[in-house]
């Protein structure tokens, strides 16, 4: 048996050679050949470096993909033969952060070869204005694709969740025999067990109001549109669009930056609420709060969604008193930092404390906690704030 054969050591050091990216002082003295090399060079035109004649310390960087759109369509169809479509999604947008690739996202046929993710839509959203017509079709395209992927994903437990804390909210102390929720009737009404007859008189009946007809629910999602909220508002026009198909929930979606707009008319196409934002710009949470105070009618069936990072360009003081004033009349308030897959966001934590001394926490949430969260606001009971918040 080779020594080879026995020591899984020639594969550790091709691993490491892909990582390190084969400069001399690599130290793997390993070579590579076919698919291997194919993927060497995708990563070093990326993470690698260019010409290194005149680089005088190996920590200089620059990559070698160059800014031509031929080719970058063509790395773009190498690394989505060699890697998965998580990776390529992480490497395109590295692309566009190292690379400034953006502007070439203004071509059609660039769009047509990337990977489309929330990430993408994003860049794209914040090139709106500087797109060329010829290339909107396209950009639209790719971002219904995105959204209704995302829908798929999210809508059916969206719903499903959503419905039983408007069942629940609406339960009532005198239900009609078919209105009766015959489980926490019995678990309520236990202590009233009579073993003589095994049987249970309830002394209270619970049962559901019908929430499709009568109890209807006010929500309305605020949502800073500056750059560094593009995933948050992508995810929260896709929900915007599903709680809007509720017939039991009115649903109202305003973005805001130092500006204000109230794009509810347009919630039945969440691309169209998506390309009626504008990343970017500054931030006045408290103007965006003034007039979704205005909206609200009845406090008490409310809940006002604030997703900001909060990093307040407005007036503080009166920003916590708006908050302050619709917690008392009622209203159910949450602060998300962030509505996105992305892990800890960067949020202004004195405002963020603030808001908590309110009874107002803020956190950050990811799209599969949505539901609960707005299931808890719903019913209000406490809410479901993850750990890592």
């Amino acid at each position: 048996m080779t020594t080879e054969a026995m020591d899984p050591a020639p594969e550790r050091l091709r691993r490491w050679r892909l990582v390190l990216g084969g400069d001399t002082a690599d130290g793997t003295g390993c070579a590579l050949g076919g698919r291997d090399a194919a993927m060497d060079g995708a990563l070093a035109a990326l993470y690698g470096k260019g010409d290194r004649k005149g680089q005088q310390s190996g920590r200089d960087r620059s990559a070698g993909l160059g800014a031509s759109a031929p080719s970058v369509a063509r790395w773009l169809g190498d690394i989505r033969t060699y890697f998965p479509s998580s990776v390529v999604q992480v490497m395109q947008r590295d692309a566009i952060d190292r690379l400034g690739l953006a502007t070439l996202l203004l071509e059609p046929e660039m769009l047509e070869a990337v990977e489309a993710d929330v990430h993408l839509v994003g860049t794209l959203l914040s090139l709106n204005k500087a797109m060329p017509e010829t290339t909107k079709e396209t950009a639209r395209a790719v971002v219904r694709k995105v959204v209704e992927d995302l829908e798929k994903r999210l809508a059916t437990r969206t719903r499903a969740t959503l419905t039983g804390a408007l069942d629940r909210s609406a339960r009532i102390s005198r239900p009609r025999h078919h209105d009766i929720d015959w489980n926490r009737t019995i678990a309520a009404n236990l202590k009233h067990y009579l073993p003589e007859y095994r049987t249970i008189v309830p002394e209270r009946l619970i049962g559901y109001g019908r929430a499709s007809q009568s109890v209807k629910k006010e929500v309305i999602l605020c949502i800073d549109q500056s750059g560094s909220m593009a995933a948050s508002v992508v995810y929260a026009s896709v929900f915007g669009a599903v709680l809007a198909s509720m017939r039991s929930i009115n649903t109202r979606l305003v973005v805001f930056d130092t500006a204000v707009v109230d794009l509810t008319d347009q919630l039945d196409d969440p691309v169209d609420v998506l390309f009626g934002t504008q990343l970017g710009g500054g931030t006045d949470i408290n103007r965006a709060l003034a007039y979704c105070q205005s909206q609200i009618t009845r406090p008490a069936e409310t809940v006002v969604v604030l997703i900001s990072d909060l990093y307040e360009g407005g007036i503080r003081n009166e920003m916590l008193k708006r908050v302050a004033a619709m917690k008392a009349s009622g209203v159910q308030f949450v602060t998300l930092l962030a509505l996105s897959d992305e892990g800890a966001p960067a949020y202004d934590r004195e405002h963020a404390a603030a808001l908590a001394a309110l009874g107002a926490p803020a956190f950050a949430c990811t799209p599969d906690l949505f539901p609960e969260v707005m299931a808890a606001a719903i019913e209000k009971r406490p809410i479901p704030i993850p750990d890592t918040a």
